[in-house]
């Protein structure tokens, strides 16, 4: 019923750039928060941001020398989010997954959460 699908991830030398996105498509109804996760090897996935429908954007406090180098941001019109990655580092490289909470058409006011398949990003020289 409802797809997201990220794309834009690769492999970038240290202090790169690259952005992500997520489109969500189907029998979407409106959506709520969409995040971005990354999962390192060996490592649990962890939060990197959130924004809001109306653009309240929130980062992870845990994650070291993220703010500054990370921006999140959306389109509502086209149900996609972003995120543009600076300053890249090697300890950046994970498979970086899009969450997002949407209400699926037809089925009232209830939530649903979704993932994307999860896009590869590699920092290395």
């Amino acid at each position: 019923q409802v797809q997201l699908v990220e794309s834009g991830g690769g492999l970038v030398q240290p202090g790169g750039s690259l952005t992500l996105s997520c489109a969500a498509s189907g029998s979407i109804k409106s959506i709520n928060a969409m995040a971005w996760y990354r999962q390192a090897p060996g490592k649990q996935r962890e939060l990197v941001a959130t924004i809001s429908s109306g653009g309240t954007t929130n980062y992870a406090d845990s994650v070291k020398g993220l703010k500054g180098r990370f921006t999140i941001s959306r389109d509502n019109a086209k149900n996609t989010a972003y995120l543009v990655m600076n300053s890249l580092q090697p300890e950046d490289t994970a498979v970086y997954y899009c969450n997002a909470r949407i209400v699926v058409a037809g089925t009232g006011l209830r939530l649903y959460d979704y993932w994307g398949q999860g896009t590869q990003v590699t920092v290395s020289s």
